[in-house]
């Protein structure tokens, strides 16, 4: 008989994956001996860290500020209704503790910045990202290319996912293919522009396999490879990534040199839409004062219209950012404009641009439709 650092509970818990031959008890060994840390307790935080818990990883680490929402409850699937308003780390560790025991779970209730990302990080073997922002993504990329560690990447939006696994040493980095964050506003949240439920367990359970493979050292980790993934036609395209001579990071001739690079790199980006003043903002009872007193304004809601469905405002009609942007010289200059969407942050964008471009009477709905139902007209809905 082998000697073996499992002990008889764990073999018997473990034991579908001793039968696997390119596993057995040592590559069951290696994952009890490794450490992953996983930066989102959310949609692809959900599989990823179920299934590495699952699989016996022997310490992993959650990283996240929020907390759970009945409207995460559609896809993060750690979570219960009986966990509404609790942090979502706290959650999942209960959750996580009950599914296997066996497994340390340490958890960071707190936003993962370039201050303390060296003191979480240091600890684990593999970072695995389940954010859901792009400077969060840039420092995660940058963290593993300085000390040489993978990071396992996915994303999700509707219908669609990406998967990767970038390591500098083996291929390209995240900054390779994307050096820039795109502008502001140009690709939308999940919270923004929604996600199918299962999308995120598809995802986030192929970035669960590559974590394991790379520990334990078998097939072909998807370094060098993005991959496309579309549940609606169920397709799973690969493109093959190219180190980029020119990377700010893992070239020859690097430009960022530590994480302080990295913030100020950030810092640069996030300024880029700081919250419009306070003035460019009325707020719902304002609006319902001047449609009362019948002056005349002009309502503009830039949400998609499937979303009007759900709750619209009366009088307002539906024009799409992108039509917005693409035809501001049709717009009305002598009437105040006030733009609607869900929560205020698309329209703050719109009114952003086009006060940029000289409409003084762009305002944006401060709260968005959710602002309104909550404040003028509760027989509509929220979302």
């Amino acid at each position: 008989m082998m000697k073996t650092i499992l002990t008889q509970e764990e073999i018997l818990r473990y034991s579908r994956h001793l039968m696997v031959p390119e596993v057995g008890l040592k590559g069951q060994e290696k994952l009890k001996m490794a450490s992953v840390l996983i930066v989102g307790a959310g949609g692809l935080g959900s599989p990823i860290s179920l299934y590495l818990v699952a699989a016996g990883i022997g310490r992993i680490g959650l990283v996240d500020f929020d907390v759970v929402d009945s409207s995460n409850l559609q896809r993060q699937i750690l979570h219960g209704n009986s966990q509404i308003d609790q942090l979502k780390v706290d959650s999942a560790k209960l959750r996580l503790n009950d599914l296997n025991p066996l497994v340390e779970i340490q958890t960071y209730s707190d936003y993962i910045s370039s201050t303390n990302i060296e003191e979480i990080a240091k600890q684990y073997d593999v970072i695995v990202d389940g954010s859901d922002n792009f400077a969060t993504r840039y420092l995660l990329n940058d963290y593993c290319v300085l000390n040489q560690k993978p990071y396992v990447y996915g994303s999700i939006f509707r219908f669609e996912g990406q998967i990767s696994v970038f390591d500098a040493t083996k291929g390209p980095c995240y900054r390779c293919i994307f050096p820039t964050p795109p502008p502001p506003g140009l690709i939308p949240t999940c919270g923004e522009g929604g996600v199918f439920g299962v999308l995120p367990g598809t995802i986030g359970t192929i970035q669960a396999s590559e974590v394991l493979k790379i520990i334990l050292g078998i097939g072909e980790p998807a370094y060098g490879k993005l991959f496309l993934y579309d549940a609606l036609d169920l397709s799973l395209q690969e493109i093959k990534l190219r180190k980029n001579p020119a990377c700010s990071i893992c070239s020859e001739h690097p430009t960022i040199l530590n994480l302080e690079d990295t913030a100020v790199f950030c810092a640069v980006h996030e300024a880029q839409e700081k919250p419009i003043p306070m003035e460019w903002q009325l707020d719902p009872v304002n609006l319902a004062m001047k449609i009362k007193s019948g002056e005349k304004i002009s309502l503009i809601d830039v949400r998609d219209p499937v979303e009007r469905e759900i709750v619209e405002i009366p009088g307002s009609v539906n024009i799409a950012y992108e039509r917005i942007i693409s035809q501001m010289d049709q717009l009305d200059k002598t009437i105040p404009l006030v733009f609607i969407c869900r929560n205020g942050i698309r329209s703050e964008r719109v009114v952003r641009k086009l006060r940029s471009q000289g409409f003084d009477n762009a305002f944006n709905l401060h709260g968005g439709t959710n602002g309104w139902v909550n404040s003028i007209d509760p027989s509509q809905m929220n979302y």
